[in-house]
């Protein structure tokens, strides 16, 4: 990937970076060689980013080129904004107070350097607000009124770097620019760049380290290159052409905030930011289930002022959810009405709204994996020994789960995979896994995830590697069809 770093005139520029290109602003922009190289990463360092500048241009064309500003034409706009940077503040509110309070003045300039400061004490922020605001050079002001507040951040003309900072500032930028290089795995050049979104420490993720390996060893296989991601890398979003969130989903959540910023980029993003908001919240799947005629169990929705009229069309025992629910947790079962009552406010007491279903016991409960509107897998989880959910937490910090069986799609019963369709296509054309119960002959929609699991030696029981390259190729589909533009969200 060439690394081209533009400024108003190269004659000024005190740094030498080795592997990048410096190039003036106007011949950026003029020069027809600079229009024609995709995958570029294009660092705009010019001295002004006013609307219409030629430091404007610079990011508004190269976005225009697919060549990945830093900043983008966003992140100039956010730095504009006062209500986003009083939203900042706020965000960031505990980490400024806690950085900053040994300080004994009333205001404070912070200089951040591709996300480093020359302090180490300040790093953490310094990484904070590159990623929020992810431009090379920084300076953010602070004042003290109360607390201490993000009053302003603006970028730093390097004209305006003190010299004793100057080998910090190369430092920082060969760091940054070796690191995301040999990140990549490749041998030669990738046509496009995947980043996957995980975290180490979840106690579940939705695909295990194995499973990574195999996702990044069928995109490389495809000429994608590939590179794990983690929440502090918010900020470098706009480097990839493609996010994958292999992350536990929410929409209060970091993950919703890089779907987001993903979709504004221009990237192909899985799960997409609708789908995200439409699956993380059972009140809203339960409605629409039921409207569009999706046989799902007896629902209620249940608020403050019909907990007692829950047992009368549902019966007891009966399920509680919260809306925002995952991986089994946040879901009661109740047996009784005091159970009831007591369980029911204490989940009012985090939402004005929560589902009341009707309990259906089964042995286990289908799950059909499905991408772009085809299926991919299906599994039959099995409840834990002695349990009603597949995972069974004993309260000890201890979990025990049930067993699994993985089918081929084709030969799965067809009218539940039908089923499972019929619901996913309410939610888009994204990943998703469909849970179904089966009971007396009747089939159940409990709920479509929008994250499913894709585990090695779970999901790709019988696919193997065959799993992940399908769901790849889906990736790269979508990639190329975006760069033609003819791809639509």
């Amino acid at each position: 990937m060439a690394i081209l770093i533009i400024v108003d005139n190269p004659n000024s520029w005190p740094f030498h970076i080795k592997g990048v290109q410096v190039v003036a602003a106007r011949e950026y922009l003029t020069d027809p060689q600079y229009s024609q190289t995709r995958g570029t990463k294009v660092f705009n360092l010019c001295r002004s980013y006013r609307y219409q500048s030629v430091g404007y241009y610079v990011s508004l064309l190269a976005a225009a080129r697919g060549q990945r500003p830093l900043p983008d034409i966003t992140t100039i706009q956010d730095m504009k904004s006062q209500t986003i940077i009083r939203f900042v503040s706020d965000e960031l509110d505990e980490i400024i107070g806690k950085v900053l309070a040994p300080l004994q003045s009333t205001d404070f300039t912070l200089s951040i350097y591709f996300g480093r400061n020359l302090a180490k004490r300040y790093d953490r922020l310094s990484l904070h607000l590159f990623n929020l605001f992810p431009a090379p050079l920084l300076r953010a002001h602070f004042v003290l009124d109360g607390d201490w507040q993000l009053q302003s951040i603006t970028a730093i003309p390097a004209s305006e770097i003190p010299e004793e900072h100057h080998d910090f500032v190369v430092q920082a930028a060969t760091d940054y620019f070796a690191g995301r290089r040999a990140t990549l795995r490749k041998r030669t050049a990738p046509r496009y760049d995947l980043a996957i979104l995980h975290n180490p420490s979840e106690p579940n993720p939705p695909s295990n380290e194995a499973a990574l390996q195999k996702f990044a060893k069928a995109a490389e296989s495809l000429g994608m290159g590939v590179e794990l991601i983690q929440r502090e890398d918010y900020g470098r979003v706009a480097e990839f052409d493609a996010l994958f969130i292999r992350e536990t989903t929410a929409v209060n959540h970091h993950t919703y905030r890089f779907a987001r910023r993903a979709v504004a980029e221009g990237l192909v993003v899985v799960d997409d930011p609708e789908s995200i908001l439409k699956c993380t919240n059972k009140v809203y799947m339960a409605e629409l289930l039921d409207r569009r005629k999706i046989p799902i169990p007896k629902t209620v929705i249940l608020h403050r002022d019909n907990l007692d009229a829950i047992v009368p069309p549902l019966g007891l025992p009966c399920i509680l959810k919260q809306p925002d629910s995952s991986f089994s947790e946040g879901v009661v079962k109740v047996d009784s009405e005091e159970e009831l009552q007591r369980e029911g406010e204490r989940l009012l007491e985090k939402s004005e709204l929560v589902i009341a279903q009707e309990f259906i016991p089964t042995t286990f409960d289908w799950r059909v994996g499905i991408f772009e509107r085809r299926p991919l897998y299906v599994c039959k989880y099995f409840m834990a020994r002695r349990h009603w959910q597949i995972i069974n937490r004993n309260g000890m910090g201890r979990e025990r789960f049930g067993r699994y069986e993985t089918l081929f799609a084709e030969l799965a019963p067809r009218r539940v995979v039908r089923t499972a369709l019929a619901a996913a296509n309410l939610m888009g054309d994204g990943l998703y896994g469909v849970d179904v119960k089966e009971s007396d002959g009747r089939l159940y929609v409990i709920e479509i995830n929008d994250n499913p699991n894709v585990d090695a030696g779970v999901e790709d029981a019988v696919l193997k590697d065959e799993l992940y390259l399908r769901i790849m190729e889906g990736f790269l589909r979508r990639v190329e069809r975006m760069k033609e533009g003819s791809y639509r969200r």
